[in-house]
């Protein structure tokens, strides 16, 4: 293989199209602070989703951020979430003076189990953010099932399931917020930004002080605020990607079922589980690699596919218990060694996306049967 192939690559308009909406913003010359298209796409968005709040953000970490801030969590209380996911998930907890707990995931879904996160409450709990990882949708009953026998929010980081349904139901459907990342490496992107989705219409203006520094009307700040506003070229991409989701889906499921198909077979090799009633959003296609039985281990494979230009991702690791502001944190399970733990040096991410033919697939999956 010559050309390099990563393990994602964003979806992507035409020029024509996108050139048109830029001249349209050369007309209005608004460029942000709630332009047309910023409007448009919220519009949208709630709609794709089927809530009634669905607020931009310029990221996706600063729509944790506020996600978290929005349920007045008090200083110091601690917020469980799961180490297996990107640092940003703790990190907003953390920059919201709260104290990121983590509790292990279920060996199946490799999502936060609700019995370790009952087993890490305490009375300082405030908090549950739990993570759709790699599109696998978490346990919701169980986690709602925690989170109401104890009085506490139950956030979503919803980052790798934009698209994702249970039970006929968009996932933002579930808990009291979910926060997508529009990142460029994401099914769905805005070139960079995020969103806050809850099945509350009530917090809307809630979301839009938070976002826009407080400010209520032209003389007025009611509140403190952070400026996490989306600028209008992001919301065009965003109106003219949202077109696109549903054909880069299909091909992401044809694609699914063709890595499937060459290595469900294979022995050491797990794939994530086919849930039911639920419609994947086609983020990631992750492999546990069992060392013992596969015969190699995960970086053996991961190095094998480097030296033929093909870029697959150890995500995630390291897990947020390794990185230096967490280190020696506990990750609060029923085991003696934590899942996240045994499963951080097992996973990787293969190319998913558009870009992957036939030939990338055989040439990947020769790799796992050498």
């Amino acid at each position: 293989m010559s050309r390099p192939l990563y393990v994602a690559q964003p979806i992507m308009p035409s020029l024509d199209a996108f050139t048109a909406l830029i001249a349209e913003i050369w007309q209005t010359k608004v460029l942000t602070n709630g332009g047309p298209f910023h409007q448009k796409l919220e519009t949208a968005l709630s709609a794709y989703l089927d809530v009634p709040t669905a607020m931009l953000f310029n990221n996706g970490t600063i729509a944790l951020m506020v996600a978290l801030r929005m349920f007045d969590l008090p200083p110091g209380g601690e917020v469980i979430t799961t180490p297996l996911t990107f640092a940003a998930t703790a990190h907003a907890i953390s920059w919201n003076g709260q104290t990121p707990v983590f509790a292990d995931i279920s060996r199946e879904t490799l999502t936060l189990d609700p019995a370790a996160v009952e087993r890490a409450i305490t009375p300082k709990t405030c908090a549950i953010l739990a993570v759709h990882v790699y599109g696998v949708i978490c346990d919701v009953e169980g986690l709602q099932a925690v989170a109401d026998k104890h009085g506490i929010p139950l956030i979503y980081d919803a980052a790798h399931a934009f698209g994702a349904a249970l039970d006929g139901l968009p996932i933002a459907h579930f808990g009291n917020a979910s926060v997508f990342s529009f990142h460029a490496t994401k099914l769905y992107n805005t070139f960079e930004g995020g969103l806050i989705a809850t099945p509350d219409a009530a917090d809307i203006q809630r979301i839009r002080l938070l976002r826009n520094f407080g400010i209520l009307n032209e003389e007025e700040v009611v509140a403190i605020g952070i400026n996490g506003k989306v600028n209008e070229l992001q919301a065009a991409i965003g109106l003219l990607n949202l077109d696109l989701i549903e054909g880069e889906q299909r091909v992401r499921r044809r694609l699914r079922q063709n890595y499937t198909d060459r290595l469900r077979h294979v022995r050491g090799i797990r794939l994530a589980p086919e849930q039911a009633n639920v419609v994947n959003s086609e983020q990631y296609f992750p492999v546990i690699i069992d060392p013992q039985k596969f015969g190699r281990t995960r970086d053996d494979v991961y190095n094998s596919l480097k030296t033929i230009n093909i870029f697959s991702r150890k995500y995630f690791h390291p897990i947020c218990t390794d990185f230096v502001p967490y280190r020696g944190s506990r990750v609060v399970s029923f085991l003696n060694i934590p899942y996240a733990e045994i499963v951080k040096s097992q996973i990787l991410c293969l190319p998913f996306h558009s870009g992957v033919d036939d030939r990338d697939v055989d040439d990947i999956c020769n790799v796992f049967a050498c």
